[in-house]
């Protein structure tokens, strides 16, 4: 799993990749899908990885204004962080990076984003990137962009993990190498990628420069 890579920093998705938060995000699109007549079943797979203001606007419903009605899906999910939690060893490895090299970059909005990283109690990282900080969200390759260049490195020299088609394609248009984080994952995502169920798979060594590479398995203390 990248023998012999070393990455200048670990840029991680948030949804599905740090914490797990399907079931509050489902209960507020079902609400909101039901209201406007769509088949719920079939709609809900398409929320994951990509900015609300996107996937509505993708349904091109009459009448709907994609910023107004994606505001109301922010102030919903505000409210309800219940069930929201880590994903396996996912507090552990992210307190084992070295605070510079590293970031959240969600197409969640930031204060969504901060109510679910409290909710999961994980670590806040020093630098994210969300939804609002980027015209072209996921699956273009701009929030990896911007976060490669806000922690001064290259994003080919990054390892974006991440969860979701989107994302993964954003990851792969930025350049960087990517993880795939499978923890929440019902069906198995057909992928070239390495993935990985739980971050207790996983270890990092840290050479004097302070880049990154991946062990096969954390150090038990």
């Amino acid at each position: 799993m990248f023998a012999g890579r070393k990455f200048a920093a670990f840029l991680f998705d948030m949804d599905g990749t740090v914490l797990n938060s399907i079931a509050a995000a489902e209960r507020v699109w079902t609400k909101w899908a039901e209201r406007h007549g769509l088949d719920v079943t079939a709609f809900l797979p398409t929320i994951h990885g990509r900015r609300a203001r996107e996937t509505i606007a993708a349904l091109k419903l009459p009448g709907v204004d994609p910023m107004v009605e994606a505001d109301l899906l922010l102030k919903a999910e505000a409210d309800d962080l219940e069930g929201i939690v880590p994903i396996p060893g996912a507090v552990a490895f992210l307190e084992s990076l070295p605070p510079e090299r590293w970031a959240i970059v969600t197409s969640a909005p930031r204060e969504l984003a901060l109510l679910r990283i409290k909710a999961a109690g994980i670590p806040v990282p020093a630098m994210m990137v969300t939804a609002e900080d980027v015209t072209h969200g996921k699956p273009a390759p701009d929030c990896f962009l911007l976060a490669a260049s806000r922690l001064g490195v290259e994003a080919r020299d990054c390892l974006v993990f991440e969860d979701a088609p989107a994302g993964i394609a954003a990851g792969e248009a930025s350049g960087a190498s990517v993880m795939v984080i499978s923890a929440t994952h019902v069906h198995p995502l057909v992928t070239p990628h390495p993935a990985i169920r739980s971050y207790d798979e996983i270890g990092i060594a840290t050479d004097v420069s302070g880049w990154i590479a991946l062990a096969p398995e954390r150090a038990v203390a």
